[in-house]
């Protein structure tokens, strides 16, 4: 089994930020196999299906962002899921916006929703799905980060975001279907 775990967080207010687009990817791969994530279980919404032929536990953690690895960690460890199973999806403000990145391992990288997961499950060897939402604009953007990723997308990032959750999705069923070098080699070109 697959364990795919879109990275946000939970209520209204949040639902259109760009620190969201993890629970957008996993919404997308749900209506795709038409699944819902309405089962309540590890201090989150998960939902069982098929993607590839193979058996996937969809995961969204409504632990808030940096308390992920609270949902995450249990899930893995109750269902056996080794860390190679895995594939976590979270904004990236280091990439720009549209752009996907698939990697395997390497830190936290100042995100604390992956700090939670590093620092609750101990496992760093699963792969993560990096959407890139841009960095802010402006003077002092490091003072203006935590604005930018609890803020919407701009009205041209609306726009050109539907076929990025699609993309991101493909992304991801191609990491489930040929493995994480493939969906590299298909997804990590600009």
């Amino acid at each position: 089994m697959k364990l795919i775990c879109g990275l946000g967080n939970p209520g209204r207010e949040y639902t259109q930020d760009r620190h969201n687009v993890g629970f957008r990817v996993v919404d997308e791969l749900c209506r795709r196999a038409r699944l819902s994530l309405q089962q309540e279980k590890f201090e989150g919404r998960i939902a069982f299906g098929q993607v590839g032929g193979e058996r996937v536990l969809l995961l969204a953690p409504q632990t808030f962002m940096n308390h992920s690895g609270y949902c995450l960690a249990p899930a893995a460890r109750f269902y056996k899921v080794e860390p190679a199973d895995v594939l976590v999806i979270h904004d990236e403000l280091d990439l720009p916006f549209g752009r996907l990145q698939l990697k395997l391992g390497g830190g936290s990288g100042g995100h604390n929703g992956l700090h939670s997961i590093l620092e609750v499950w101990g496992e760093d060897g699963f792969a993560r799905l990096r959407i890139g939402i841009g960095k802010p604009l402006g003077p002092n953007p490091k003072e203006r980060v935590v604005g930018h990723v609890l803020s919407p997308f701009s009205g041209e990032e609306q726009q050109a975001l539907p076929e990025l959750l699609s993309r991101a999705a493909e992304a991801a069923e191609c990491w489930v279907r040929e493995g994480l070098a493939a969906a590299m080699n298909r997804y990590n070109r600009r």
